[in-house]
Protein backbone atom coordinates (compact mmCIF):
# COMPACT_ATOMS: atom_id res chain seq x y z
CA UNK A 1 0.00 0.00 0.00
CA UNK A 2 2.70 2.18 0.93
CA UNK A 3 5.00 2.52 -1.77
CA UNK A 4 1.64 2.07 -4.58
CA UNK A 5 1.12 5.77 -2.55
CA UNK A 6 4.13 6.92 -2.76
CA UNK A 7 5.44 6.03 -6.17
CA UNK A 8 2.42 5.84 -8.31
CA UNK A 9 0.38 8.63 -6.83
CA UNK A 10 3.29 11.35 -5.96
CA UNK A 11 2.08 11.30 -1.75
CA UNK A 12 4.59 12.01 0.39
CA UNK A 13 5.70 8.87 2.34
CA UNK A 14 4.87 10.04 5.59
CA UNK A 15 1.34 11.24 4.63
CA UNK A 16 1.01 7.62 2.71
CA UNK A 17 3.00 5.65 5.85
CA UNK A 18 0.33 7.40 8.34
CA UNK A 19 -2.71 6.82 6.14
CA UNK A 20 -1.40 3.16 5.49
CA UNK A 21 -1.28 2.23 9.32
CA UNK A 22 -4.79 3.54 10.08
CA UNK A 23 -6.48 2.15 7.06
CA UNK A 24 -4.22 -1.83 8.34
CA UNK A 25 -5.56 -1.01 11.83
CA UNK A 26 -9.41 -0.78 10.55
CA UNK A 27 -9.23 -3.95 8.22
CA UNK A 28 -7.45 -5.83 10.81
CA UNK A 29 -10.02 -5.55 13.59
CA UNK A 30 -11.72 -7.49 11.48
CA UNK A 31 -9.32 -10.36 11.74
CA UNK A 32 -8.35 -10.12 14.65
CA UNK A 33 -12.45 -11.03 15.32
CA UNK A 34 -11.96 -14.06 13.53
CA UNK A 35 -9.17 -15.39 15.29
CA UNK A 36 -10.48 -14.12 18.32
CA UNK A 37 -13.70 -16.44 17.71
CA UNK A 38 -11.65 -19.39 16.35
CA UNK A 39 -9.66 -19.04 19.16
CA UNK A 40 -5.79 -18.78 17.21
CA UNK A 41 -4.45 -15.84 19.39
CA UNK A 42 -1.72 -16.87 22.19
CA UNK A 43 -2.39 -13.47 24.23
CA UNK A 44 0.75 -14.28 25.92
CA UNK A 45 2.54 -13.37 22.87
CA UNK A 46 0.04 -10.49 22.34
CA UNK A 47 0.99 -9.26 25.27
CA UNK A 48 4.50 -9.54 25.58
CA UNK A 49 5.18 -8.01 21.58
CA UNK A 50 2.63 -5.06 22.69
CA UNK A 51 5.05 -4.43 25.98
CA UNK A 52 8.16 -3.58 23.69
CA UNK A 53 6.01 -2.18 20.49
CA UNK A 54 3.80 -0.17 21.66
CA UNK A 55 6.09 2.60 23.48
CA UNK A 56 8.65 2.21 20.72
CA UNK A 57 6.14 3.14 18.47
CA UNK A 58 5.02 6.35 20.93
CA UNK A 59 8.94 6.92 20.46
CA UNK A 60 9.20 6.75 17.34
CA UNK A 61 6.24 9.18 16.71
CA UNK A 62 7.67 11.60 19.43
CA UNK A 63 10.92 11.45 17.45
CA UNK A 64 9.39 12.39 13.54
CA UNK A 65 7.20 14.87 14.87
CA UNK A 66 10.12 16.68 15.71
CA UNK A 67 11.82 16.98 12.70
CA UNK A 68 10.65 18.54 9.05
CA UNK A 69 9.19 16.07 7.64
CA UNK A 70 9.08 18.44 4.28
CA UNK A 71 13.06 18.27 3.79
CA UNK A 72 14.30 16.38 1.12
CA UNK A 73 16.67 14.43 3.86
CA UNK A 74 13.29 13.36 5.66
CA UNK A 75 11.84 12.29 2.48
CA UNK A 76 14.91 10.48 1.64
CA UNK A 77 15.50 8.35 4.81
CA UNK A 78 11.50 7.59 5.50
CA UNK A 79 11.71 6.48 1.32
CA UNK A 80 15.03 4.20 1.40
CA UNK A 81 13.85 2.50 4.91
CA UNK A 82 10.66 1.87 3.28
CA UNK A 83 12.44 0.36 0.17
CA UNK A 84 14.79 -2.06 2.62
CA UNK A 85 12.18 -3.35 4.65
CA UNK A 86 10.48 -4.32 1.55
CA UNK A 87 13.53 -6.08 0.34
CA UNK A 88 13.73 -8.00 3.59
CA UNK A 89 9.98 -8.89 2.93
CA UNK A 90 10.77 -10.37 -0.65
CA UNK A 91 13.84 -12.20 1.24
CA UNK A 92 11.41 -13.91 3.85
CA UNK A 93 9.01 -14.74 1.25
CA UNK A 94 11.64 -16.84 -0.76
CA UNK A 95 13.36 -18.11 2.10
CA UNK A 96 11.14 -18.11 5.34
CA UNK A 97 10.81 -21.80 5.04
CA UNK A 98 14.75 -22.73 4.94
CA UNK A 99 15.77 -19.92 7.96
CA UNK A 100 13.21 -21.32 10.24
CA UNK A 101 13.92 -24.86 9.40
CA UNK A 102 17.52 -23.90 9.90
CA UNK A 103 16.96 -22.51 13.81
CA UNK A 104 14.71 -25.39 14.47
CA UNK A 105 17.24 -27.76 13.53
CA UNK A 106 19.80 -25.67 15.76
CA UNK A 107 17.91 -25.99 18.33
CA UNK A 108 17.08 -29.60 18.57
CA UNK A 109 20.60 -29.94 18.80
CA UNK A 110 21.12 -27.11 21.77
CA UNK A 111 19.82 -27.02 25.39
CA UNK A 112 16.33 -25.68 25.21
CA UNK A 113 16.01 -21.91 25.45
CA UNK A 114 14.76 -20.91 28.94
CA UNK A 115 11.03 -19.46 28.77
CA UNK A 116 12.23 -16.46 30.05
CA UNK A 117 14.69 -15.75 27.40
CA UNK A 118 12.33 -16.40 24.81
CA UNK A 119 9.66 -14.01 26.53
CA UNK A 120 12.22 -11.33 26.76
CA UNK A 121 13.41 -11.63 23.18
CA UNK A 122 9.70 -11.55 22.02
CA UNK A 123 9.59 -8.43 23.80
CA UNK A 124 12.68 -7.10 21.78
CA UNK A 125 11.02 -8.22 18.88
CA UNK A 126 8.00 -6.05 19.75
CA UNK A 127 10.04 -2.97 20.26
CA UNK A 128 11.99 -4.00 16.61
CA UNK A 129 8.33 -4.32 14.97
CA UNK A 130 7.13 -1.27 16.96
CA UNK A 131 10.03 1.00 15.62
CA UNK A 132 9.76 -0.55 11.99
CA UNK A 133 6.37 -0.25 11.28
CA UNK A 134 5.40 3.20 12.90
CA UNK A 135 8.02 4.41 10.52
CA UNK A 136 7.35 2.42 6.92
CA UNK A 137 4.03 0.60 7.83
CA UNK A 138 6.06 -2.47 7.01
CA UNK A 139 6.93 -5.69 8.58
CA UNK A 140 4.40 -6.70 11.18
CA UNK A 141 3.28 -9.63 8.64
CA UNK A 142 6.70 -11.05 7.09
CA UNK A 143 9.06 -10.22 9.44
CA UNK A 144 6.74 -10.75 12.78
CA UNK A 145 5.41 -13.99 11.41
CA UNK A 146 9.10 -15.11 10.61
CA UNK A 147 10.59 -14.05 14.17
CA UNK A 148 8.04 -15.88 15.96
CA UNK A 149 8.14 -19.26 13.76
CA UNK A 150 11.63 -18.97 15.54
CA UNK A 151 10.64 -18.08 18.64
CA UNK A 152 8.16 -20.93 19.02
CA UNK A 153 8.24 -23.51 16.66
CA UNK A 154 5.71 -26.18 18.46
CA UNK A 155 2.97 -23.16 18.07
CA UNK A 156 0.39 -24.14 15.17
CA UNK A 157 1.30 -21.61 12.44
CA UNK A 158 -2.47 -20.34 12.34
CA UNK A 159 -2.01 -19.26 16.14
CA UNK A 160 1.00 -17.73 15.21
CA UNK A 161 -0.48 -15.99 11.88
CA UNK A 162 -3.42 -15.14 14.51
CA UNK A 163 -1.41 -13.61 17.61
CA UNK A 164 0.58 -11.45 14.75
CA UNK A 165 -3.07 -9.77 13.28
CA UNK A 166 -4.29 -9.19 16.91
CA UNK A 167 -1.08 -7.36 17.88
CA UNK A 168 -0.52 -5.48 15.05
CA UNK A 169 -4.23 -3.84 15.40
CA UNK A 170 -3.08 -1.67 18.75
CA UNK A 171 0.73 -1.10 17.22
CA UNK A 172 -0.75 0.32 13.71
CA UNK A 173 -4.09 1.93 15.51
CA UNK A 174 -1.65 4.04 17.60
CA UNK A 175 0.63 4.86 14.56
CA UNK A 176 -1.84 6.19 12.86
CA UNK A 177 -3.43 8.06 15.45
CA UNK A 178 0.06 9.51 15.77
CA UNK A 179 0.27 10.57 12.22
CA UNK A 180 -2.85 12.05 12.99
CA UNK A 181 -1.69 13.85 16.15
CA UNK A 182 1.26 15.36 13.83
CA UNK A 183 -1.43 16.26 10.68
CA UNK A 184 0.07 13.38 8.16
CA UNK A 185 -3.41 11.51 7.39
CA UNK A 186 -5.57 12.13 4.12
CA UNK A 187 -8.92 11.59 5.32
CA UNK A 188 -10.88 11.27 1.65
CA UNK A 189 -7.54 9.02 0.62
CA UNK A 190 -8.33 6.40 3.62
CA UNK A 191 -12.44 6.51 2.80
CA UNK A 192 -11.62 5.68 -0.79
CA UNK A 193 -9.28 2.40 -0.13
CA UNK A 194 -11.55 1.01 3.05
CA UNK A 195 -13.91 1.87 0.00
CA UNK A 196 -12.13 -0.22 -2.77
CA UNK A 197 -10.70 -2.80 0.00
CA UNK A 198 -14.54 -4.49 0.26
CA UNK A 199 -15.01 -5.47 -3.52
CA UNK A 200 -10.35 -6.24 -3.39
CA UNK A 201 -11.39 -8.73 -0.74
CA UNK A 202 -14.49 -10.78 -2.59
CA UNK A 203 -12.05 -10.74 -5.32
CA UNK A 204 -9.14 -12.17 -3.66
CA UNK A 205 -10.80 -14.39 -1.45
CA UNK A 206 -12.32 -16.38 -4.62
CA UNK A 207 -8.61 -16.17 -6.70
CA UNK A 208 -6.30 -17.34 -3.87
CA UNK A 209 -7.66 -20.40 -3.01
CA UNK A 210 -7.47 -21.42 -6.67
CA UNK A 211 -3.79 -19.92 -7.10
CA UNK A 212 -0.69 -22.01 -6.03
CA UNK A 213 1.22 -21.00 -3.22
CA UNK A 214 4.30 -21.90 -4.80
CA UNK A 215 3.44 -19.75 -7.87
CA UNK A 216 2.31 -16.61 -5.94
CA UNK A 217 4.66 -16.00 -3.37
CA UNK A 218 7.81 -15.81 -6.00
CA UNK A 219 5.75 -13.76 -8.27
CA UNK A 220 4.84 -11.70 -5.04
CA UNK A 221 8.66 -11.37 -3.74
CA UNK A 222 9.62 -10.05 -7.38
CA UNK A 223 7.21 -7.53 -7.49
CA UNK A 224 8.25 -6.28 -3.80
CA UNK A 225 11.80 -6.33 -5.07
CA UNK A 226 11.22 -4.02 -7.63
CA UNK A 227 9.58 -1.25 -6.08
CA UNK A 228 12.59 -2.01 -3.47
CA UNK A 229 14.70 -1.39 -6.23
CA UNK A 230 13.03 1.55 -7.55
CA UNK A 231 12.64 3.36 -3.89
CA UNK A 232 16.41 3.13 -3.22
CA UNK A 233 17.31 4.58 -6.29
CA UNK A 234 14.68 6.90 -6.36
Amino acid sequence: MTPLLVLLFNVHPATAVGTDLLYAAITKSAGTAVHSHNKTVNWRIVGLLALGSLPAAIITLYLMAGVDRDSLTFRTVLTHALGWMLFLTAILLIFRKPIVDRVADWRRHHPPVKPGTIAAATTVLGVLLGALVTMTSVGAGALGVTALLMLYPRLEIRDVVGSDIVHAVPLTLIGGIGYWVIGEIDWAMLVSLLIGSIPGIVIGSHLAPRMPDKLIRPILAVTLALVALKLVTS
